[in-house]
């Protein structure tokens, strides 16, 4: 198993590592530690490139399959067992984690204030949409929605990340947010995502340190997408 630098700091940007698996078929290696995040929760993977002897590998995907994290390399392969140093594509990681929070804070607010679940979501670069329990829907309610995500971006709260025991996580109120249950039996420890005072959930991918970071979200767009289904489309100022 990897090494997943990505789970205690976020803002890692280098890192020093090892080439321990070179697939041929894949055309991807696996390091004995990464910063890279391989998606997942509806955030997009990493890209960035690996420098190996002098030369640049170009890591175009990363995916977790089974208990490794493959590395796509576009061309030719490092070799194994190589030294290696990874570099992210920091700019394009960091507006995804602007975005991610940005998500949170929008998830935080409508469970705090209406108590709706929610029901799918997916992000890229500064834009994202989410999906929500929500019976009814209509402009007010999206006006007022937006200035309260804003308020808590401007209140500058902290965000915190911590690793439980399965058995303690499950101990903690409303920490599934998502109508069903994402988070597998086999799984003995849950990360967790807390926004001071506003939001705590069980989440695996790479966010800001403060919600003041994320600038100001604007709600595009909503629409129906069926009875208790409603979804928000946000952009973020870059």
């Amino acid at each position: 198993m990897n090494k997943l630098i990505f789970q205690e700091d976020s803002y890692v940007k280098e890192f020093e590592c090892k080439i321990v698996k070179v697939d041929q078929e894949k055309n991807a290696v696996v390091l004995d530690k990464t910063a890279f995040y391989p998606g997942g929760g509806g955030q997009l993977c990493d890209k960035g490139i690996l420098k190996v002897d002098g030369k640049e590998y170009i890591v175009s995907k990363v995916k977790k399959e089974g208990q490794h994290i493959y590395h796509y390399i576009d061309g030719e392969l490092p070799k194994l067992g190589e030294n290696a140093k990874g570099k992210l594509d920091w700019e394009y990681r960091y507006k995804l984690m602007r975005t991610h929070t940005a998500m949170h804070i929008l998830c935080g607010v409508v469970w705090r204030d209406y108590k709706a679940k929610v029901t799918g979501g997916n992000m890229e670069p500064l834009k994202a949409r989410m999906d929500f329990e929500f019976e009814t829907f209509d402009k007010d309610l999206i006006d007022e929605i937006n200035e309260k995500v804003n308020e808590e971006v401007k209140n500058s709260r902290d965000i915190k990340v911590a690793i439980h025991s399965r058995e303690e996580a499950m101990k903690i109120p409303d920490l599934i947010r998502t109508k069903i249950n994402l988070l597998p039996e086999g799984i003995k420890e849950i990360r967790t995502v807390e926004i001071d005072g506003l939001d705590l959930q069980a989440d695996g991918g790479t966010h800001v340190k403060n919600t003041s970071e994320v600038s100001k979200i604007n709600i595009v767009k909503f629409k129906s997408k069926g009875k208790n289904n409603k979804r928000i489309y946000v952009e973020l100022e870059d």
